[in-house]
């Protein structure tokens, strides 16, 4: 029997062993989509205790995936995500945390405790008051900056809203002290969901920001490219939208703007009309992105606020969505097509939650290759849901099969939590897992492991620092 989450923990050849202890280990952390607040970053947030760094301030902000896996044991909601006592919420965390077997929090878990406090007891009721006391002693120094300096953290890239100041980004930049590059990442989801009830309620606020009245999808797009300009002279190198479901259709001005005057008074949109605006919208950013040199994200799949009750309960983004089915492959190919086709499709990565689109999503990846530039479309790690040890097996070996993962800018946290970093070592374990697995089985020769120890290096940090150009 194997020792419990030993140092060669999921590393099952000594060729595993190898990349992982000489190349992989070694390498910076570029976690190139979170949502980390920037300002806890500028501040350096000092957590009051183990709860609010593990589990959350109790303000409805924290990590879902914790969130959920304690509501599935029962618990009062005010006890997961609210701001009930942090010691009752820790205790019941603790005390459920056999409960995950199988569970990718039981590693991610006992990694955070190893990693960020040296604790290497297993996680259970009978240890609770011996992590708690050992935690928040290390927690007097332990502030949101260390925990980045500690894990080698290179480069974060933040959630941010276009209407957002980027006042604690500008701030970031000039701080001498930061040993972190924060950069901000450009969000344009409430510009382009036009079917929502507070679509014109955000476009007001857009131009409150940018000084003049947005009477038109002109007005829309030409604030948007300020904004857009506004972020790249922060520093930012990335978009990304959440693409819950792949809406186009090609559109004229007039066709698009129509629809513009609809949203902004609230009227109903019928899905063509998304189709068409949507589809607009998401052509003149592409072609913005691709002017600036950035890297546009789409996150694609979920289905979003299942559980009405909580929704009005407790607000959105709170753990209650779940996996979308929707056929979207034919639209993507079209927008992409569509970029393409008139030399602005910017460097691009997919992201599905469905998991039975892993083929389809990475075979059109390859359709969409430049000259010069490694992996240009490329389908990005496996994503929420899918980060786990089959969704993250399944995504590598599918770029194994028919793309090439030699090419992948790796892993992100996309998480709330200065605690998650280790889910970047969970990955690349997993990564030297299964190309020591390959070569142990005689599907790739021994003598090639020097290119196998570039190759995971270049997945783990030199691929992304290049294609990202940070």
């Amino acid at each position: 029997m194997k020792k419990f989450m030993d140092k060669d923990f999921l590393l099952d050849t000594e060729v595993a062993k190898k990349l992982y202890h000489e190349h992989a280990e070694k390498m910076p952390i570029i976690d190139y989509h979170c949502h980390l607040i920037p300002q806890q970053i500028y501040e350096d947030k000092k957590f009051r205790n183990l709860a609010d760094a593990w589990l959350g301030p109790g303000d409805r902000t924290g990590d879902h995936y914790k969130w959920r896996a304690l509501r599935a044991r029962g618990y009062n909601e005010e006890l997961i995500s609210g701001p009930e006592d942090d010691y009752t919420k820790y205790m019941q965390f603790v005390e459920s945390m056999p409960y995950f077997v199988g569970n990718p929090l039981y590693h991610w878990s006992h990694l955070e405790m190893r990693r960020y406090f040296g604790i290497d007891e297993i996680i259970n009721k009978k240890n609770a008051q011996v992590i708690w006391e050992k935690a928040n002693k290390k927690l007097e120094t332990l502030t949101a900056r260390e925990m980045m300096y500690l894990h080698n953290v290179n480069t974060v890239c933040t959630t941010d809203d276009p209407v957002d100041s980027l006042e604690w980004h500008k701030k970031m930049k000039e701080d001498k002290t930061l040993k972190v590059s924060v950069r901000p990442s450009f969000r344009p989801d409430k510009a382009i969901n036009v079917e929502l009830s507070w679509f014109a309620s955000w476009v007001n606020q857009l131009a409150g920001v940018v000084g003049y009245n947005i009477k038109s999808l002109n007005d829309l797009c030409k604030a948007l490219e300020e904004r857009v300009q506004y972020f790249n002279e922060i520093g930012c190198k990335v978009s990304d939208h959440a693409l819950d479901v792949v809406y186009y259709a090609p559109a004229t001005y007039e066709e698009a703007n129509k629809i513009f005057l609809k949203g902004m008074k609230g009227e109903k949109i019928s899905n063509e009309e998304q189709d068409k605006y949507k589809g607009y919208v998401l052509m003149h950013l592409g072609r913005l992105y691709s002017k600036v040199g950035w890297v546009q994200q789409y996150h694609i799949g979920a289905l979003r606020n299942n559980s009405k009750s909580m929704l009005a309960k407790i607000g959105p983004d709170t753990g209650f969505d779940a996996i979308e089915d929707q056929n979207y492959m034919a639209k993507l190919s079209a927008l992409l097509g569509a970029l393409d086709g008139e030399g602005s499709l910017p460097k691009t990565i997919l992201y599905c939650l469905n998991p039975r689109d892993n083929y389809a999503l990475t075979v059109l990846s390859g359709c969409f290759q430049k000259e010069g530039v490694k992996g240009y479309v490329q389908v990005g790690t496996a994503w929420w849901f899918l980060d786990q040890q089959d969704g993250m097996r399944q995504n590598l070996e599918t770029l194994m099969q028919v793309g090439l993962v030699g090419q992948s800018v790796g892993m992100l946290t996309d998480s709330r939590s200065f605690l998650a970093y280790p889910r970047h070592e969970y990955y690349r374990r997993l990564l030297c897992q299964m190309l020591g697995r390959l070569v142990e089985s005689g599907q790739y020769p021994e003598e090639e492991i020097d290119t196998l120890g570039q190759i995971v290096e270049d997945v783990c940090y030199n691929n992304a620092k290049e294609f990202f150009g940070f």
